[in-house]
């Protein structure tokens, strides 16, 4: 049976709970990673010999469990695995990662032979088995691998989080630059300031083929982590060109003298460096990066980094740098080689993104993108402001699925959105001296709500505020009649419709609800479109693909329809696919179309006798679909039981109190037992001053005994119902599992939240009605008027306390 990937992906992370407390999280990475390297290369490579990589004898994961609980375990992983795979493969990498005798870090004698001896054991996961990995599809090892870096990431504080960069701004630049047009791996990409190489590996996966890596990092211990993601991503040839040094100093990839050009170039580069200049004069630097442009700075190495990278490129070559706001409206040495760069046409646009997105900073950054090809024939830079597109993920910003596609489209396609991006014309930036910065050709900012001073004084509701809703009103060009009627004066609108019937005015309406039968039918079109893919899952389906097929098909159903934004339509997909579709997938994609139990467990990890669970059915979808009478034979008592239980409620709380016929019966926990119950009725019995409380205990008896008689009845329909669930399961057909996940489970949800967000249409329209209505309900004069009326009162009342009002 297959493991859950969430599941999967969670449990390798505890794994960094057992170095929790002998060093700083940003170390944990150099640890965790080369176990999961180790045992990627030992399923993927061992007993192989045309393999790419050696796995020298002693030196596989195997080796490494067989050493569990021996002294000399971290000594072993040093110099009997790390070290020879180091020297065999010519890797010079997992020896620079960590050291697994290190007892300051990991502890001393027992707790060190512990501590390493349970990582061995967390990757014998048999859902960690890599010697069949689809590295094709990127599934198991790449999202473990990008979980745990995110994580890392996460975890390592604002000064050492800058081995990543955030998956999600990977993928944006890796869709801009055009590398889905490249034709041949022989094609290069480079990163002068790689990091842990991800955003390489994003740009790498957009090319049909993939391409030729290059890159570049100045820390010894990230070179290394670099190399091993190439290898964990199934691009052991690419190890070789990942080099270590200073770039801006010492650019190791050269073609002779001069600097390699490369087709693409992408980069992450730190933020304002400011020795950026050390090891080498500017001035007279040897590789003309910065002749014709100027000098950046002394203490800002934005620029350097952004003119070493166009100098990268060949003569049709495209890049991608974020680098801070700073650099768009800096002036100075900067506003000089801004110009320069300008002029000659080298910048396609610029995508300002939100702040706090990075781990190493907080601060807002831009991705600049160049492209040398077309900048003879350029007439402008494209420009969008997607600042306020994301959401919060902890003390963190993150991008959504939504806006990542939003950008990406609205760049690819120039296409210019309201308050969102635009073509600026080089006339215009040139008359803003050059000056880049977004918000001075794009005005996001959020329309003032004017409040209306005659409205205030006199009452009713602006046309200007009712026209704003136009979108609404093409789309229910009716309902405007029912809500609204013309005022005595120009320019006013009154509302016809108390406030607490708006909502229901406006859901009852025919056109709203013609509407929402229109929208019904967008789904089942698509529905139609797509549910052959869904229904035929098998371990030939990529299920990457399968998501990119199925959410740009929604995307394209729900495109230029009135008052929906088909991106909100998708976030809702993509949110269903990594919450449950995305697993579901996998684990049909690997088990197939099987309706498998497996025994329950608690939270304890304790096997509960007779008790099932399953992954891939909830037991509600069998219920829902065969079992339906059963289920209201079970609800009908449940229902009995409730009402039984609020009728000693209330008798209880009616014959409570100190001259309650129940208190003798109430004991300290506030409950009334059977025993206590008992024992009252027989000292009672009988007694003719008692006969009223006798009735009472005897009425709360008869429904104690009831409801136990109940509750056993309840107990043995459930049981009863559980296990036909249960053998339903064994009974199923392949086209009856394939109904209930696809319809019943996949689609009912998805539909579910789309209609939800289709009510906030309307929702959104009652909302601003209501604010409106009561913005203006109470005009100066009826003020007045009210203040007059407590004004009188107040009078009164002092006259009769003998006081004069003035």
């Amino acid at each position: 049976m297959a493991v859950k990937k969430s599941e999967l992906y969670s449990s390798l992370w505890k794994s960094c709970d057992e170095l929790r407390g002998g060093m700083d999280a940003s170390q944990y990475k150099d640890y965790i990673l080369p176990l999961l390297f180790i045992k990627y290369v030992s399923d993927k490579y061992a007993n192989d010999e045309d393999a790419l990589i050696t796995i020298p004898k002693g030196a596989s994961f195997g080796d490494l469990v067989k050493m569990k609980g021996k002294d000399d375990i971290g000594d072993y992983i040093n110099k009997k695995v790390l070290a020879p795979i180091d020297k065999e493969n010519g890797f010079d990498m997992l020896q620079k990662m960590a050291d697994f005798n290190d007892e300051d870090k990991l502890g001393k004698g027992k707790e060190l032979v512990q501590k390493l001896s349970k990582l061995v054991a967390i990757f014998e996961n048999p859902a960690l088995d890599f010697s069949n990995n689809r590295a094709e599809d990127d599934d198991l090892l790449g999202d473990a691998y990008e979980y745990l870096m995110q994580n890392f990431a996460k975890d390592s504080g604002k000064s050492k989080g800058q081995f990543y960069t955030p998956a999600e701004v990977s993928r944006i630049m890796a869709k801009i630059i055009g590398v889905d047009n490249a034709t041949s791996q022989s094609q290069t990409v480079y990163d002068p300031a790689c990091g842990s190489s991800s955003l390489l590996l994003k740009v790498n996966d957009e090319a049909p083929n993939g391409l030729t890596i290059y890159g570049q990092e100045k820390d010894n211990a990230t070179v290394a982590l670099a190399k091993m993601n190439m290898v964990l991503h199934n691009n052991p040839e690419a190890v070789q060109d990942i080099v270590q040094g200073n770039t801006l100093s010492n650019p190791i990839h050269k073609d002779g003298e001069d600097l390699k050009r490369f087709d693409f170039c992408i980069a992450n580069p730190p933020f304002s460096v400011k020795s950026w200049s050390s090891g080498f004069d500017p001035q007279n630097d040897i590789h003309k990066r910065f002749d014709g442009f100027g000098i950046p700075p002394n203490k800002n190495g934005d620029y350097a980094f952004l003119l070493h990278i166009i100098r990268s490129l060949k003569s049709n070559g495209k890049g991608a740098v974020i680098l801070p706001h700073g650099v768009l409206f800096r002036g100075n040495a900067e506003a000089t080689i801004r110009t320069n760069i300008i002029n000659r046409g080298l910048i396609k646009g610029i995508i300002g993104l939100p702040a706090n997105l990075f781990y190493g900073t907080g601060i807002p950054a831009c991705i600049i993108v160049i492209d040398k090809e077309n900048a003879a024939t350029r007439k402008g830079i494209f420009m969008i402001d997607a600042s306020k597109g994301f959401i919060k993920d902890g003390n963190k910003n993150r991008l959504r699925e939504q806006d990542i596609h939003k950008i990406v489209d609205v760049f690819n396609n120039f296409q210019e959105v309201e308050k969102y991006s635009r073509m600026v014309d080089y006339e215009e930036v040139e008359n803003n001296d050059f000056n880049l910065n977004i918000p001075r050709y794009i005005d996001g900012q959020i329309e003032e709500d004017i409040q209306d001073i005659e409205a205030h004084l006199l009452g009713d509701i602006p046309n200007r505020d009712v026209d704003t809703l136009q979108p609404f009103w093409e789309v229910y060009p009716n309902l405007k009649k029912q809500l609204f009627k013309s005022a005595k004066r120009n320019g006013y609108n009154s509302l016809i419709v108390q406030q607490e019937n708006i909502k229901k005015t406006i859901f009852d309406h025919s056109e709203f609800m013609g509407y929402r039968k229109t929208l019904d039918k967008v789904f089942t079109r698509w529905v139609k479109k797509n549910k052959s893919s869904l229904w035929g899952i098998n371990e030939e389906t990529r299920p990457k693909q399968l998501i990119s097929n199925i959410s740009e098909s929604l995307i394209q159903h729900y495109q230029n329809k009135p008052l929906i934004n088909p991106y909100d339509i998708y976030q809702h997909l993509m949110d269903y696919w990594n919450e449950v579709l995305k697993d579901d997938c996998y684990l049909i994609w690997e088990d197939g179309w099987v309706a498998s139990l497996t025994p329950f467990k608690d939270k304890n990890g304790k096997i509960k006798k007779g008790e099932f669970v399953s992954e891939l059915i909830p037991f509600e979808l069998i219920i829902n679909r065969y079992l339906a009478e059963e289920q209201l034979q079970v609800q009908s008592i449940e229902t009995y039981l409730e009402s039984l239980t609020s009728e000693m409620t209330e008798l209880k709380e009616e014959h409570s109190g100190d001259e309650g016929l129940l208190t003798e019966v109430i004991n300290e926990k506030g409950n009334i037992t059977k025993g206590d119950l008992t024992k009252r009725l027989r000292e009672i019995k009988g007694e003719a001053d008692y006969s009223d409380e006798y009735e009472i205990l005897h009425s709360y008896e008869k429904l104690l005994t009831l409801e136990s008689a109940n509750k056993k009845t309840l107990k043995e329909a459930q049981s009863a119902l559980k296990q036909k669930v249960y053998e339903k399961y064994s009974q199923l057909s392949e086209e009856e599992i394939k109904t209930l996940i696809v319809e019943d489970k996949w689609l009912t949800s998805l539909k579910s939240r789309i209609d939800a967000e289709i009510d906030q249409i309307s929702q959104r329209l009652t909302n601003r009605i209501v604010e409106l209505a009561q913005r203006y309900e109470q005009p100066l004069p009826y003020i007045e008027q009210q203040v007059q009326i407590l004004q009188g009162k107040v009078a009164e009342h002092l006259q009769k306390m003998g006081m004069v009002w003035n």
